[in-house]
């Protein structure tokens, strides 16, 4: 096991922990068995090593990632085992869905090593993968998503703000008072904001790496397709990527990719746990009534302008960014009069000479309007809801 703690020491040396993620103190750490998911790519095994370098222990922690060679001839469980024996107590295991039957030895650790907390990452596809063993009772999922305006804000250009409840923004208390222009930052964070490595120099390609091998290697992997199958869900990206946001005719989509139906909805739920869609439901609906779906969007703005061979239109980017960052904390559904519903609330998001048309009939309704700094009365600028997360 000693290149196991070499890895590990190797990773910690490269931490830092002046960022933490808006997921962090949430986090139950005192589970003996917890997961974190989440899409490829938004920063989960950094805030397990962050995690370890705050809090833990390093002659009882162990921090392994389950794709490493070692793995080719030892088990987890049996180095869960050996670990414990040897005075372990904390175990990190990363990417645990790359190791096949996770589940089952997930289950028995916790079954067998009472005084061991075992933390795995993984993909946020594992929400609805059954595995081999029933982990629900023993081990709560959290899930992370990408970065916020204000997680962005702080990572990238040190300016640092709190976060907001929705109230607070539609009462007009989003302020940055470390800039005096939040817009410039809000477009670069639409180009390239969303995920942490966004200031890498090869953003566009390792962003397009995410893209495929969530699409040809992940999905296919938790969901026992083929490999055909993974080239339908490429196909079908490529398609949501030149119509979103749309309401989806199940039928026509299925017979684009040559796909059944059934299936195509799969394919959705699937591309859309995995962070590459999201689908806007109407009140009724929940999370696995994909006939009720309103509109599919793709999940975030940098996937969208990475897809697109031109300028995205800038109206699919204020939808998609309003979504994206207000799903988190809220239930976000399709409003019968205009864009989107929370909480009672309709929201009519556009540009800086949007009109208040579409809120006539709501019993509380809200502009959000692109390009502006400040609001008044019901207008709030789009920058703002950011800033919940």
């Amino acid at each position: 096991m000693d290149r196991l703690y070499e890895n590990m020491h190797r990773l910690l040396a490269n931490t830092t922990s002046n960022f933490l993620r808006y997921i962090y103190p949430s986090i139950q750490w005192e589970n003996r068995m917890l997961g974190l998911v989440g899409p490829r790519g938004v920063g989960k095994t950094t805030l397990f090593l962050q995690h370890i370098k705050r809090e833990r222990s390093l002659a009882e922690t162990l921090f392994v990632s389950a794709d490493n060679m070692y793995f080719s001839d030892h088990t987890l469980y049996d180095t869960a085992e050996a670990f414990n024996k040897d005075g372990g107590r904390y175990l990190y295991i990363d990417e645990v869905h790359k190791y096949a039957g996770w589940s089952r030895e997930l289950k028995a650790m916790y079954d067998a090593f009472p005084d061991l907390h075992v933390y795995f990452t993984g993909s946020s596809i594992l929400d609805i993968e059954k595995g081999e063993a029933d982990l629900s009772r023993r081990a709560p999922r959290y899930l992370m998503q990408g970065l916020s305006f204000r997680e962005y804000l702080f990572l990238f250009h040190h300016i640092e703000t709190r976060t907001l409840s929705l109230e607070e923004i539609l009462e007009h208390k989003a302020t940055l008072d470390a800039i005096d222009h939040p817009l410039p930052l809000f477009k670069q964070y639409l180009q390239s904001g969303y995920y942490p490595f966004g200031a890498d120099p090869d953003f566009d390609i390792e962003l397009g790496q995410v893209i495929t091998r969530t699409l040809e290697v992940d999905i296919p992997q938790f969901a026992n397709m083929n490999a055909s199958t993974g080239r339908k869900l490429k196909r079908l990206m490529a398609l949501i990527s030149t119509m979103a946001p749309f309401k989806p005719n199940m039928s026509s989509l299925a017979a684009k990719i040559e796909a059944s139906r059934n299936n195509l909805e799969d394919y959705l739920l699937y591309m859309e746990k995995a962070g590459m869609i999201a689908q806007l439901r109407n009140k009724a609906s929940s999370i696995n009534a994909l006939g009720k779906t309103e509109k599919v969007f793709l999940d975030n703005t940098n996937i969208l302008v990475n897809l697109s061979d031109t300028t995205p239109p800038i109206g699919t980017m204020r939808e998609t960014f309003f979504y994206n960052q207000m799903r988190v904390n809220h239930l976000v559904t399709a409003s019968p009069l205009s864009d989107f519903e929370i909480d009672g609330i309709t929201f009519e998001v556009g540009g800086k000479n949007k009109g208040s048309d579409q809120l006539k009939g709501s019993r509380r309704g809200v502009i959000v309007k692109d390009d502006i700094e400040y609001g008044h009365g019901n207008v709030i600028p789009l920058w703002a809801f950011g800033l919940t997360y």
